[in-house]
């Protein structure tokens, strides 16, 4: 008797392909497919959009997209999710497939240029993936991805938060960044043993300034001591810095001892401003 086959789509193909998940690449595949309906209305897509969607897996996000959309560049790192990837996408001429490492393709060779970036990322890039999305596509003007809770929370956190901190300052430079909503963890194969969120950006302005990216990278990197002596430490000034950002702390209205959590988005900016 031929065994029968789940017919949800992620369930499915790991049976039809043996594909088991691999914990090193942090694999969660959907298996509810309730959620995709809410990604697409969260990602408010147009039938001219052209998507990335990064982490691939057995593509049952790709297909969803794929006809809502003018095109889909579909980024898996896994060879072993090819078949079932390709299996998923073969009706649909409108999408191209990259099997590669998100973090280092070449984002903007990509053509059509993206307009919008929609994914369920692995939790171990999704900071650094959609961070250089949002540096290196100018033209994508929304996200919205699946990542695990404590990520969302980083992005979206103010100034004075205990989750605030470089991530949050470089995604809010360019972006107006949301928490949707909470992800049961019933929505993924494996069940993974953290929560996730959906998580929204929307663009507000152009890629920060490749020195101001490096001036809060810096402010951070000893977050327990005042920023003047932080970006001192950091080597990417010449001479004796603190004297200077300690003024140009005093000129935003800020304690010349002030941490870099104590900055906004815009107060970066300025300080950035009057150090040059």
């Amino acid at each position: 008797m031929t065994e029968q086959l789940p017919t949800q789509p992620s369930l499915r193909r790991m049976r039809e392909f043996g594909i088991r998940p691999k914990r090193d690449l942090g694999q969660n595949f959907l298996v509810d497919s309730n959620i995709l309906g809410v990604i697409e209305r969260s990602a408010d897509l147009r039938d001219d959009d052209v998507v990335l969607e990064i982490g691939g897996g057995l593509g049952v996000l790709s297909e969803y997209l794929a006809p809502r959309v003018g095109h889909l560049h579909v980024v898996e790192i896994d060879r072993t999710l090819e078949e079932p990837l390709r299996e998923a996408l073969a009706p649909f001429a409108n999408v191209t497939l990259h099997v590669a490492d998100a973090l280092h393709l070449d984002l903007p060779a990509l053509d059509p240029a993206p307009t919008a970036v929609v994914a369920n990322l692995p939790y171990g890039i999704a900071a650094t993936a959609i961070l250089r999305t949002i540096e290196e596509l100018p033209e994508v003007d929304r996200w919205v991805a699946m990542v695990q809770k404590e990520v969302g929370e980083r992005f979206a956190a103010k100034a004075g938060s205990r989750a605030y901190g470089a991530p949050s300052v470089l995604a809010q430079l360019s972006c107006e960044v949301q928490v949707l909503r909470g992800v049961a963890r019933t929505v993924f194969a494996p069940v993974p043993n953290v929560d996730s969120v959906l998580v929204g950006l929307r663009r507000t302005g152009p890629p920060a300034d490749p020195k101001l990216r490096a001036l809060v990278s810096a402010a951070f990197a000893h977050r327990r001591k005042a920023l003047a002596k932080s970006l001192s430490l950091s080597g990417r000034f010449e001479g004796d810095v603190r004297e200077p950002v300690r003024a140009a702390l005093e000129g935003l209205g800020l304690p010349p001892d002030a941490r870099a959590e104590r900055l906004t988005p815009e107060q970066f900016t300025a300080l950035w401003e009057a150090l040059r």
